[in-house]
Order: structure tokens, then sequence, then C-alpha cells
């Protein structure tokens, strides 16, 4: 792979504050053919097809989807009408979603609220050009079901390239520091995650890309410290269990202080995108304290 020919694309959300260097999509753009990973939502399309118009892609052959949530896939149905002949590869539990995306839709204003308005609405990808392979065309590409953040996510990996979606789970930009958490959802399963890490490790990559956010050039570093997240987080959710559920986010969030040498640099973050990851925070606490409660 040359990386001159791989291009990284920011999809900020100026209407979300703390939205910026978040979702991103990446283009490999080669003379045998262009894929791209994640065009993200349906707002982010005309910033999108500008940047793809000024490196030069007229033809997109592959639309590749991590998973198929909002920020990540909502704007597919959307970018298909200026590349028509592109081919969505998603997970096959995805295929439906995308094919009639209206519970999906009510399912991220449920959950979303206003951010999912800001995202836009979610247009139905043709069936015939939605599905999955485990071997994309002829540019080497290889995809990999790693259920956990999602049921449906996909890994890829491109010679040693990983596209790692949300496996490894958010990582922000921190100069000479690893700050990343955990994204768990609401149905989490701390061994289906597990085992989709160790799926990853055993691969060997060299380098990785977060969808929340970067490159990384010590992938296996990056997702040995997910994998010790999470058995950190759920220990930390076990413990604090037995307290009022009105003040278990803040004592989790000081509990996390004290242990999690990563995810304290949330302090060393700028203040728009601490506050976005403080809000997220929830949302991972509510999938483990769910997985916890189920616990023989």
């Amino acid at each position: 792979m040359d990386r001159q020919q791989l291009h990284s694309i920011d999809l900020d959300q100026p209407d979300l504050p703390g939205f910026r260097q978040f979702i991103s999509a990446w283009v490999y753009h080669t003379p045998n053919g262009t894929l791209l990973i994640d065009p993200g939502p349906s707002s982010s399309i005309p910033s999108l097809l500008r940047e793809l118009r000024r490196i030069g892609v007229e033809r997109l052959d592959y639309i590749l989807l991590t998973h198929i949530h909002i920020d990540h896939a909502g704007g597919t149905g959307t970018l298909l009408q200026t590349f028509p002949d592109a081919q969505v590869i998603c997970h096959p539990d995805g295929v439906a979603h995308l094919v009639a995306p209206e519970k999906l839709w009510q399912g991220s204003l449920k959950v979303l609220g206003k951010t999912a308005d800001i995202y836009g609405e979610i247009l139905p990808v043709p069936a015939q050009q939605t599905g999955f392979c485990e071997t994309i065309g002829s540019l080497g590409v290889r995809a990999y079901k790693t259920p956990g953040h999602a049921p449906h996510h996909l890994c890829y990996l491109l010679d040693d390239l990983l596209f790692a979606g949300e496996v490894a789970g958010v990582r922000c930009e921190l100069a000479g520091q690893i700050y990343m958490r955990p994204a768990t959802p609401p149905r989490f399963l701390l061994p289906v995650a597990l085992a989709s890490l160790d799926r990853m490790i055993a691969l060997q990559p060299q380098t990785m890309v977060f969808a929340h956010y970067g490159w990384v050039d010590d992938a296996l570093t990056h997702l040995r410290i997910a994998r010790a997240q999470l058995l950190l987080w759920v220990e930390g959710v076990k413990a604090l269990a037995v307290l009022p559920e009105a003040t278990r986010e803040e004592a989790f969030f000081c509990w996390l202080q004290e242990r999690d040498a990563h995810y304290r640099l949330i302090d060393q973050l700028p203040g728009d995108i601490r506050e976005r990851e403080r809000m997220f925070l929830r949302n991972t606490l509510q999938g483990m304290a769910a997985y916890v409660k189920g616990l023989p």
C-alpha cells in the first residue's frame, strides 16, 4: 500500500460543540480503483464531495462501512446519488437497515435526539448495491466481522493497515500520549468485544485507523490498551453498582481518574472536546451497567 494514495477527510460538525477531530472518512485512491471507508452522516456529504473533487476522485468503486450507525453510514444513500455505480460493503446484519432505514432513523432520533436531527435523515441504499464479501475487489482489502461496539461491526485490513472502526473504542489526538476510552452500546457483551479485539490482535497489523479518530503507527499497542480498558472499566462498574444511580456516573469518572492512565488524560484535551468526551462516558457506563446487571 502506498500511503500517499490514502487520504483522511475530516467531517466536523460545526453545529455540535466539540464535534471536531471526531468523525472522518478515509479514501484509498489508486489507478486500479478507489474505495471510501465510512462516509459519515448526511450533513457531511457536501464537504466530503468537495474534498473528493479536490483530490481528484471521479469514481468510487466501493464504500466500506465499519457499521451502520448514523455518524458512520447515515450519508451513504446521499453519497450514492453522486456515485451511483459504487458498491456498498457492510455486515450482513446491516443490509436490511440500509435498504429500509426507517427503523434505524427512528432509533437514532430516540437515542441521539437533536444530534440525529443535525446529522440528517438517512436515505435508503438500493438493495442491488449493498452486500458483504470477505475479499473486496482487486485492491487486496479483507473484511472481518468484529461485533462488540455494534453486533454488525466490521474491520478492514489493507496490507498491514487496519481500518478499526470502533473495535478499540475512541482515541483523541494528544501529542506524545495516548488518550483512549471504550465505546460500548446498550447491548454490550464483554466476551464478544474481547474476542473481536483478540481476532484483530492475531492479525498483527502494524498501523491502524480509528473511526474516532486518526492514524496510529503502533496498532498492537492500541489494541492491547483497548482490551485492558474493557476489563478495567467493567471491574469499575461492578465495584460501583451498589451506589445510587444518580451518583454513579460521577463516582465512575473519579474511579477511572485514579486507575486508568489513558482515560485520565481527558483533562489535557481542549475544553469543548473534553465536554464531548464526558457526555459519551454516560453511554459507555449504561452499556456496561446493563451487562454487569445480567451477570450471575
